[in-house]
């Protein structure tokens, strides 16, 4: 028997549609009918923390995952009977980068910095510190910025660029280095019984860069950014990774690629043995 095939998916505006584009009708019941089957099992990649994905998952019928990687990948979470459990030990080993400084204390570093503006707490997290950007602000200057605020503490972070098409404006999230969506993922593959190559990833944004060219089966949904999608297929291409991107283009089951609709199409690009299981 082959292993249980996962789906790793992006939130907001990969399965959610709250992007500009619109929705294809049903995607989300086919979608939560292929994930219903017990070869299958869910994991939901997301910057939101676990109460928003909650929110989400709520506001817009979704089906309930078995795993929920939030903050950007700094969080992780199982679902068990008594309900959802965290990984201790996923969140003990990315908080090694950061030697014991509390993110309180880099936060109050980081805040005074022109152009970044701290996001609101419920945004914050025990391993992230996110701030919205400035239109004006330029990345390479606020990069040696927090270099020099951060460099004296021997630190190692990470620097994760998005940006909020809906509110047009930018989100910077900085991260323990070892912390990232692909290593969340990498983390369940080691540690549950998951073959690599039986895993697929959905993404839209700057923060799904790395997975999307890792090599990871990965799929680009049709409504991301056009100068992203080139992006991504560039470095995919350098990284010797082309096979394992799929861009979503519309049409599968009458689709138009955007959002959920993108994901099934990517999911039968990889495991077309799938294909029956969205037909019903």
């Amino acid at each position: 028997m082959k292993p249980a095939l996962l789906i790793c998916s992006d939130l907001d505006r990969t399965l959610l549609p709250n992007g500009s584009q619109p929705e294809s009708p049903g995607v989300r019941e086919v979608f939560a009918r292929l994930v219903s089957r017990e070869e299958v099992d869910l994991a939901y990649v997301s910057g939101r923390d676990l109460q928003l994905v909650l929110a989400a998952m709520e506001t817009y019928g979704l089906p309930e995952p078995r795993f929920v990687i939030g903050d950007v990948g700094t969080s992780l979470h199982e679902s068990t009977p008594s309900g959802w459990a965290a990984s201790i030990h996923w969140q003990e080993t990315i908080l090694e980068d950061w030697r014991g400084r509390r993110p309180e204390r880099l936060r109050e570093e980081l805040g005074s910095i022109e152009g970044l503006t701290l996001q609101e707490n419920a945004r914050q997290g025990a391993a992230k510190i996110s701030f919205y950007v400035t239109e004006q602000a330029d990345r390479s200057q606020l990069e040696v910025a927090i270099r020099e605020r951060l460099g004296p503490m021997d630190l190692r972070y990470r620097l994760v660029w998005s940006t909020d098409e809906v509110e047009h404006r930018g989100l910077l999230d900085i991260l323990p280095a070892s912390a990232s969506k692909l290593h969340a993922i990498g983390f369940l593959i080691d540690n549950w019984p998951y073959a690599g190559q039986r895993v697929v990833f959905a993404g839209d944004s700057g923060n799904d860069i790395e997975v999307l060219t890792s090599g990871l089966p990965s799929v680009l949904v049709a409504n991301a950014d056009e100068e992203l999608r080139a992006l991504v297929v560039s470095m995919a291409a350098r990284r010797g990774h082309a096979d394992a991107l799929y861009l979503a283009q519309g049409g599968f089951l009458g689709t138009n690629g955007n959002y959920c609709a993108g994901i099934l199409e990517g999911v039968a690009h990889f495991f077309p043995e799938t294909i029956p299981w969205m037909q019903g």
